[in-house]
């Protein structure tokens, strides 16, 4: 019996204000004071929920201006940009530099004004900070990159290059020749904006980086640009590849000489973005080579070797004798004898007319003669680049609310058919026509879209801000302060209908007139009191506004039935 008169939050061996949590809690809001302050609690949070979220949405977007910067380094960049009125984030959890989207510019440039943030050790200055006793692992390693920073500076000096990277591969050398690897290079060039390389320039840096490493050769360096294309060209300089390269360029720079000269020709013309051109040239890029040699009809005598035999004359004696003074006597006189025709004696030399008289005594001769022929040799070589046919169109855009006239437009046409020297007979084709350009008249009136304006994401953000707090105020804290004057109202007493209150008269007696609640009961009016619907009336008012005394009342009446 004993046992079942225990609490039962005392058999299970826990007070009993722990016995029931939830019970408790309600207990604790039913208090009065409690009750009285709770809207005043729940007001306050709303306005602090609506000032976090106004807070949260109200700042800007943020975006990373540098990430793993020394501690130094976000100490700098830090000052200055509060130094310049420019709010930034470090992210605890990422380390990363962080300022508003509308500042990033700004900031960039202003750092790069002032050097910051101060770039690492890098380049040889790396060798200075090695510990003394490291393995040769690690000093081969940091040579290693050392030499790539130095590399990347040195590419970096270019104009169009704004970041460079540089891997060099260089594996050990071994004893053995044939496991002897060439050393490889890969370089990553992040371009300026709107800037990009010529094939010149990526073979300098190809050249650069193969000359600065030992027995590296210029085919085993590739290039890559921030979008991952290939910058490299395979094949090598004499490869068909190249080759063929080599030739689309050459028919490039054709066309784009015929049409700067259409640029610079129509634009005072008709004005620019009134006009576009486009050239077709037909170059011809066949490289032919011919070699021609010529001689002289007549020749110049070099060499002559022979002989010529002679008759002798009838009576004629061959000198002899003893000399003496019979041999030292004059001939005897010679008579004349008539010249004989000729007989047709091959062995005589027959008369030339207008030449020289023959020689009566010759009868044959035999001689060789060498002759110098002149010669002339030519060589013609014809490197490629003509023109072999040239197709020119020409698009003109009519004036606002009129059309070109045929006058105009044959005009133009012979203009540009001098600019491109036109040429008949190797079939060239110049065309002009004029025409509305599509779209150009809407783009002009509407301009850019509502939606790529920089104002719209602010805008947005401030009003999603501005809708979340108003409807915090009209959701929250205005029913809360409705029910709070309401409240205040039910407590204030007021007179019945048709009373008055003292020390009101007039008008101001007759607003204070109206349904109102019941004054305080008092217990002469319980005495008072009849019939039955009253009595209860008049209990439950004093019950309200005496609760102390209606519970000593109640206890009083429990204890005279108990006696």
């Amino acid at each position: 019996m004993s046992t079942a008169l225990i609490p039962a939050s005392s058999a299970n061996g826990l007070p009993e204000k722990f016995a029931n949590p939830l019970k408790q809690i309600k207990s604790a809001f039913a208090q009065p004071a409690v009750r009285r302050s709770l809207p005043m609690v729940l007001m306050i949070g709303l306005i602090a929920a609506a000032a976090l979220a106004w807070m949260t949405l109200s700042s800007p977007t943020q975006k990373t201006l540098f990430t793993n910067l020394p501690d130094a380094d976000k100490a700098a960049v830090t000052s200055a940009l509060t130094t310049a009125n420019i709010k930034s984030r470090i992210d605890d959890s990422t380390g990363s530099l962080t300022v508003a989207e509308e500042d990033y510019s700004r900031a960039r440039m202003l750092l790069a004004g002032q050097g910051l943030p101060k770039a690492a050790p890098g380049g040889y200055a790396i060798l200075d900070q090695l510990p003394m006793g490291v393995s040769r692992a690690v000093e081969g390693e940091r040579l290693r990159q050392a030499r790539e920073s130095e590399l990347a500076r040195s590419i970096e000096e270019i104009d169009a290059v704004a970041e460079a990277r540089v891997h060099l591969a260089t594996p050990e050398a071994s004893v053995f020749v044939r496991d002897n690897a060439a050393p490889s290079a890969s370089v990553i060039l992040k371009l300026q904006g709107g800037r990009s390389l010529s094939d010149a320039q990526v073979a300098s840096i190809i050249n650069l980086v193969a000359s600065s490493v030992p027995g590296m050769k210029p085919d085993s360096v590739t290039i890559v640009d921030q979008m991952g294309a290939l910058l490299t060209k395979p094949g090598g300089v004499d490869g068909v590849g190249a080759a063929g390269d080599k030739r689309i360029e050459i028919q490039r720079r054709v066309e784009d000489k015929y049409r700067t000269q259409l640029i610079q020709l129509l634009t005072p013309l008709v004005g620019a973005g009134n006009f576009t051109a486009e050239v077709q040239a037909d170059v011809n890029l066949d490289e032919t080579q011919a070699t021609r040699e010529s001689y002289d009809k007549q020749g110049v005598l070099r060499a002559e070797t022979g002989n010529w035999t002679g008759n002798q004359k009838d009576g004629a004696a061959t000198p002899g004798g003893i000399p003496g003074a019979l041999s030292n006597t004059p001939p005897a006189a010679s008579t004349l004898q008539a010249p004989q025709p000729a007989t047709g004696n091959p062995g005589m030399p027959q008369p030339v007319a207008g030449g020289p008289a023959p020689d009566a005594m010759k009868q044959s001769d035999q001689y060789q003669r060498a002759y110098d022929l002149g010669r002339e040799v030519s060589v013609t070589r014809a490197t490629p680049g003509s023109v072999k046919r040239l197709s020119v169109a020409v698009l003109l855009r009519d004036p606002d609310k009129t059309r070109r006239t045929a006058m105009e437009i044959n005009q133009i046409t012979d203009l540009v058919k001098s600019a491109v020297g036109f040429d008949q007979t190797r079939n060239d084709n110049v065309t002009v026509i004029s025409r509305k350009f599509a779209g150009a008249d809407a783009a002009a009136d509407t301009g850019p879209a509502w939606y790529d304006n920089a104002w719209l994401p602010v805008l947005a953000r401030n009003g999603t801000a501005i809708v979340i707090a108003l409807l915090v105020l009209l959701l929250g804290v205005r029913p809360i302060a409705k029910a709070l004057m309401k409240k205040r109202e039910d407590a204030t007493p007021r007179p019945a209908f048709g009373q008055t209150i003292e020390g009101a008269e007039g008008e101001d007696a007759e607003a204070l007139t109206g349904p109102v609640v019941i004054p305080p009961v008092s217990l002469d009016q319980l005495e008072s009191s009849r019939g039955y619907d009253e009595r209860v009336g008049a209990v439950r008012g004093f019950t309200r506004d005496n609760p102390t005394r209606a519970a000593l009342a109640v206890r009083d009446m429990i204890k005279a039935d108990a006696r």
